[in-house]
């Protein structure tokens, strides 16, 4: 779910963003901009349109699948232990 990005990145204070929230809410949902709010010239969180979110939730599960194949892969090499086992192991 990619979207095209219109208008250029920006920074806002914290205290601009409160002062103009509606405005600042339209311009990420509609202009499709990214804003980084910053606090004492540090960039402290950013707002984004909800498709970024999407596109970053999508490759974090990309991620896990792949890491989750390869967990496989290397039980399947390696074998596995029981939990009775492990609890031996540790000392639990």
């Amino acid at each position: 779910m990619r979207t095209t990005k219109t208008s250029t990145d920006a920074s806002v204070t914290t205290a601009a963003a409160r002062k103009n929230f509606s405005d600042l809410i339209n311009r990420v949902a509609y202009g499709r901009d990214r804003v980084v709010l910053t606090r004492r010239n540090k960039p402290l969180v950013a707002v984004v349109p909800i498709e970024d979110i999407a596109l970053i939730e999508e490759i974090e599960d990309r991620e896990d699948l792949k890491a989750a194949r390869a967990a496989l892969r290397e039980a399947k090499r390696k074998g596995t232990k029981s939990w009775e086992q492990l609890k031996k192991e540790l000392r639990l």
